[in-house]
């Protein structure tokens, strides 16, 4: 054997033990990995790079309809951004502007909804005291007159009362506190509602209770005032009611003696 084919010969069996060596303790392993991490992450910056005035002219779209009024569109664009680039600071962005353009398009319960995924699934998101408010005013829009059924009048509180509770020096403190004030009112002239037409019925020990509970929980209203006013009337003939029920001369709704 030729000395120059001596040395291909040992320079292939040097080559190979060493390669045989790395692959036995891993380094190859290792090296190749290294590569593969470096090559993901200069292609996710590249791709993240080619995305930016993608993402970018989404939401100038959107804002754009959103300012015209034209919601459904804003909404749409917002759904785009949120499900092509999940994780980015525009997603989360739409995300609660989905829920905006639900609220300015009067669906309210729409807009609760959103609002409320927005806040379970970033609860320490600086917008959260917004988030809440927004909450309350859906509510709030949706509220009954005073005749109704008063569900959402009670939700509307809870949010804000929540608001008050969780973020006391929140911007949104002054509107939250007029509100409740407003919607206790409303309540109070339900429950005044009620006791009214229980008295008509000549329900007479139940329109008095309900006087007692206006006055009890609602004191600070106008409501209560009136049923001030009430009270002597509606307790006289509550305590008639309850000799003639006691007697027998007079049966409850049910067909019973007073319990």
């Amino acid at each position: 054997m030729k000395v120059c084919d001596f040395k291909k010969f040992f320079l292939i069996i040097f080559v190979f033990f060493i390669l045989f060596s790395l692959n036995s303790c891993g380094t190859i392993s290792k090296i190749s990995s290294g590569v593969v991490s470096q090559f993901s992450e200069s292609f996710g910056k590249k791709k993240k790079k080619e995305e930016e005035p993608i993402l970018a002219e989404l939401l100038r779209e959107a804002e754009r309809n959103f300012a015209k009024g034209n919601y459904e569109k804003a909404y749409e664009t917002y759904k785009e951004i949120r499900d092509k680039f999940p994780g980015s600071p525009q997603a989360v962005l739409a995300q609660l502007r989905m829920a905006d353009a639900k609220f300015w398009e009067g669906e309210y319960l729409e807009a609760i909804a959103l609002y409320e995924e927005f806040e379970k699934f970033y609860p320490n998101n600086e917008a959260i005291p917004y988030v809440i408010y927004q909450i309350g005013t859906c509510y709030y829009k949706m509220k009954r007159s005073y005749d109704r059924d008063q569900s959402y009048t009670e939700k509307a509180i809870s949010a804000y009362q929540r608001l008050l509770q969780n973020f006391p020096e929140s911007p949104y403190r002054a509107e939250a506190e007029k509100r409740i004030k407003e919607l206790r009112e409303l309540l109070a002239q339900h429950e005044l509602y009620v006791a009214k037409f229980y008295y008509k019925i000549k329900y007479y020990r139940g329109a008095y209770q309900r006087i007692l509970y206006i006055i009890n929980t609602y004191p600070d209203t106008y409501a209560s005032k009136e049923a001030q006013k009430l009270l002597l009337t509606y307790y006289q003939k509550a305590l008639l009611e309850t000799k003639d029920l006691t007697e027998g001369t007079k049966k409850d709704f049910w067909g019973d003696k007073v319990p």
